[in-house]
């Protein structure tokens, strides 16, 4: 699949903007590479995507995981033991294209990119049909390397905005971003909590304020009712730890059913307030 749709924009810009038009919003999942194995982390993702997920965000096991939590940590830890290794995730991502049409952003921390080379991980990408890059730990600021190898590549780049972010950093975060903003419900580490924090709802009026067209929650959304919830004001909702933890305790099965049940909470929002 192309990066990019027959007028020039985003497939990822354009998957959220079809829901949210259809009176629902995006459901964005993540998964990591290579966890419980390869094979079958490819599996898990067709599997969400045939199940009701909009965009699939795929993780790269990286041995620092600042923002990740106790779930997530473990799946990447047991990926990296297992012997991923960075081509393992351009294979992944080509695997998954290959079977579905469903965009794949991969989330990266930095050093890994720059490790690798930033053209040529944004070559190499965009040949195995990835749609762009979730960087947590890149500030605009930080990016102009990136910035022109996405839009030589034509990929999205994705940047995060948190509640503690000013007014000048959300503008950055906006005008910078292509396919969304990655709104940060919460401060601290990703992880299912049983409400989602309302500064959620305060981050995205103000990105809104700042020009977002598209903006996504993320951390700590586990449930059908959150994703629900966080779509009556938001563009997409981000499922992480939930799915990863399906895939732990029930294989490719468990994590597809769930996948289908959040699903549900994302179609016919305006029906239901």
């Amino acid at each position: 699949m192309t990066n990019t749709n027959d007028t020039g924009t985003s497939t990822v810009e354009a998957t959220i903007a079809a829901r949210r038009a259809s009176g629902g919003g995006a459901l964005i999942g993540y998964l990591p590479v290579g966890f419980p194995t390869l094979t079958e982390s490819i599996d898990a993702a067709v599997a969400i995507a045939r199940n009701g997920v909009d965009v699939i965000e795929l993780g790269l096991p990286y041995s620092d995981p600042v923002m990740d939590g106790p779930v997530i940590q473990a799946a990447t830890q047991r990926a990296l033991a297992n012997g991923f290794r960075l081509r393992h995730g351009f294979e992944a991502v080509a695997a998954i294209t290959a079977q579905v049409e469903t965009p794949v952003l991969v989330m990266t921390y930095w050093n890994p990119v720059l490790q690798y080379g930033v053209d040529r991980f944004a070559d190499d990408l965009a040949a195995a049909g990835g749609a762009g890059l979730i960087t947590p730990d890149l500030i605009p600021d930080d990016a102009e390397s990136w910035l022109l190898a996405s839009e030589r590549a034509g990929l999205d780049r994705v940047f995060l905005a948190a509640p503690s972010s000013s007014d000048e950093r959300l503008v950055q975060a906006v005008t910078r971003s292509r396919g969304f903003v990655y709104a940060v419900s919460t401060m601290g580490i990703t992880g299912a909590r049983s409400d989602v924090d309302s500064a959620a709802r305060v981050l995205v009026t103000r990105l809104r304020e700042a020009g977002a067209t598209s903006a996504c929650v993320g951390l700590g959304i586990s449930t059908p009712a959150q994703v629900r919830e966080v779509l009556e004001y938001a563009d997409g909702a981000i499922v992480g730890s939930a799915l990863v933890k399906a895939l732990a305790d029930g294989g490719v099965a468990a994590v597809a059913t769930l996948a289908a049940e959040l699903a549900a909470g994302a179609r016919d929002i305006r029906a239901a307030v």
